[in-house]
């Protein structure tokens, strides 16, 4: 028999020590349950005595079978973190959480210079959504889209964004049917929308128009894919202008109305409780960065582009 340690048996027995079950035991560690029998009886070989109680039929641990289930299950934990802290929490490495129309439309298009000014500092981009909570324990930043203020999700926040939506539409759209500068042209034209089932029954109240939507309008499953559409001239739709501020600056989206919704909602900067320390030089650098970019931003939309 061999004297090194049974590494994969070890893992292997106390995921089943843990759920008291092989069958659980083979979910967790994604195998059958007979790969989960084979390796706690190579285990039991290995120390020369059964660690479970067969004779029923759920195998219960005998005591020294327990004991060593609990020193496993210590020292595993004690790996696994250091491992997670060698991969993800290394100095001068940084992980952003970001919502997708965050990071396809603002942040990535503004990471190059971010890189160019500062080589040294490792950034890692992943995605934020709304219905999955962000592990601070494993991420520097969020950037989410929230209506009110998030301090129910991280003690620590900052506004870089109003959620102010417009109309908008693409440069071809608009030269093609022209004049959309009144709500009840824009009533006329093709309206698109994602998910928010609101957005154009509040502008057309806030504009004094009634409105039924029709149903032909055009619904897309989330605000990348109804940006999408838009650019490619398929119609008009509701789009918060902060976050499409460089299509609206190059001119490939006009912007039809001054007229705004959803300004209850903000788009924000999170941090956890307690940054790492090894990587305050580069968290600052960072935060200082962004706040610049969106501070420079939100001085420039005090006259937004329109048409014409």
């Amino acid at each position: 028999m061999s004297k090194q340690l049974p590494l994969t048996a070890l893992r292997t027995f106390e995921v089943a020590a843990r759920h008291s079950s092989f069958s659980r035991a083979a979910d967790e560690l994604s195998v059958c349950q007979s790969a989960v029998s084979h390796q706690v009886r190579h285990l039991e070989e290995w120390i020369g005595q059964p660690l479970f109680d067969r004779s029923s039929k759920k195998p219960r641990l005998l005591a020294h079978g327990a004991a060593l289930a609990d020193a496993l299950s210590v020292a595993i934990s004690g790996i696994e973190a250091a491992c997670q802290r060698a991969r993800v929490h290394h100095e001068d490495s940084l992980t952003i959480a970001v919502i997708p129309s965050v990071a396809s439309c603002w942040l990535i298009p503004r990471m190059a210079e971010f890189r160019s000014e500062h080589p040294d500092i490792t950034v890692r981009i992943m995605y934020a959504f709304h219905d999955q909570e962000i592990d601070f324990s494993e991420t520097d930043f969020a950037m989410i889209f929230s209506k009110g203020t998030p301090d129910r999700l991280a003690p620590n926040y900052e506004k870089i964004f109003n959620g102010d939506s417009a109309p908008v539409c693409s440069r071809q759209y608009f030269e093609n049917n022209s004049p959309l500068d009144t709500p009840e042209r824009i009533q006329a034209s093709d309206l698109l929308r994602d998910a928010d089932h609101d957005g154009w029954a509040d502008w057309f109240s806030k504009t004094g128009c009634s409105r039924e939507a029709p149903a032909l309008d055009l619904i897309y499953g989330d605000f990348n894919l109804l940006r999408s559409a838009t650019l490619a001239g398929q119609g008009v739709a509701l789009c918060p202008t902060s976050i499409i501020h460089d299509d609206l600056v190059t001119k490939r989206l006009v912007q039809l109305s001054d007229v705004c919704v959803h300004s209850e909602y903000g788009y924000y900067l999170l941090e956890p409780a307690r940054p790492a320390l090894s990587r305050m030089d580069a968290i600052g650098i960072f935060r200082a960065w962004l706040l610049d970019k969106a501070a420079g931003q939100n001085i420039g939309q005090n006259t937004p582009p329109h048409g014409g």
